[in-house]
């Protein structure tokens, strides 16, 4: 069964751009590590904290084998480093979603 996973960040108003920075970054690394990134969203109108993803994987297995690709993986580990030094995330939700289908 396909999930997606659905991520909320709640970020610090006065460092958008520097979570967006981290966002591009992601651009390349999850599909490289085996995620079928659907995207990133930044705040436009409206709340401008509040920041999310989708990441699409054929499985939660699939999933668990992207989560040990990424601690392994050179970029994406400096781009969490990025982030914790930072501190532009101040909190991050993760929701487990599977498609509606017919």
């Amino acid at each position: 069964m396909a999930v997606t996973v659905f991520i909320r960040y709640q970020l610090d108003p006065f460092k958008r751009a520097m979570f967006e920075e981290y966002a591009r970054r992601w651009l390349i690394i999850i599909p490289r590590c085996g995620g079928d990134l659907v995207g990133y969203w930044m705040p436009h109108e409206g709340t401008n904290n509040i920041a999310s993803a989708l990441i699409s994987f054929e499985s939660l297995a699939a999933y668990e084998s992207y989560r040990a690709r990424l601690r392994t993986d050179s970029e994406s580990m400096a781009n969490f480093g990025f982030a914790e030094e930072n501190k532009f995330i101040l909190a991050e939700e993760r929701t487990f979603l599977r498609q509606v289908t017919a």
